[in-house]
């Protein structure tokens, strides 16, 4: 049975008329050219959880917007987040705002942050490279906040690692094609022209 249905497979592929040229129109082909034939493209917002370490222990929360284009070799991925951070030891309440980037399936992120730091009597304020690691929402980072001069004002972080999840609760696809099958084969031109009589 099974030597009969292999016998019979290309025998049907051969008769079919989808392989005739009668019904195809290599004309309606469409040339590509610099186009792509698809590109998928993915915005992800949420909020994050975090904690980081240094000198101090923070506790982390805001909201990270992710873009994301899907490629098959060296996809790009580039975040930015807004959020706050306290420590609850020293009483430091610290905003940050920052960027950063994925490139490839390494998962390696390079980017940076601005902060402000405040123990309610003196602010703090600055900025820094930051790189990390980004896994299943997991986001383990570690940098450098250079901040403004304080002689009294020093219970924060300059050197840290933090691990952060984002919460994706809303997804946006963009979706563009520069290609198209219509008009490719010959029967769907003729019935546009019967439907136009």
């Amino acid at each position: 049975m099974k030597l009969i249905l292999l016998l019979l497979c290309p025998i049907l592929a051969l008769t079919s008329h989808a392989q005739t040229p009668e019904y195809f129109n290599p004309d309606a082909l469409p040339s590509l050219g610099n186009r792509k034939l698809l590109e998928v493209k993915v915005k992800k917002t949420g909020p994050y959880f975090g904690y980081a370490r240094g000198k101090v222990d923070a506790f982390e929360l805001g909201v990270e917007r992710q873009y994301k284009k899907l490629k098959i070799i060296r996809p790009i991925t580039h975040g930015v987040h807004l959020g706050f951070d306290y420590n609850f030891k020293n009483h430091v309440l610290g905003y940050q705002m920052g960027y950063w980037a994925k490139e490839g399936r390494l998962n390696l992120t390079f980017g940076g942050d601005l902060v402000l730091r405040t123990n309610f009597d003196q602010t703090r304020f600055g900025g820094g490279p930051c790189i990390g690691y980004r896994l299943l929402g997991f986001h383990l980072q570690t940098g450098y906040h250079l901040l403004s001069k304080s002689e009294t004002f020093t219970n924060t972080n300059d050197f840290f690692i933090r691990l952060r999840f984002t919460l994706v609760n809303e997804r946006e696809w963009d979706v563009d094609s520069d290609f198209s099958l219509k008009g490719m084969f010959k029967r769907d031109n003729k019935k546009k022209k019967k439907k136009k009589k």
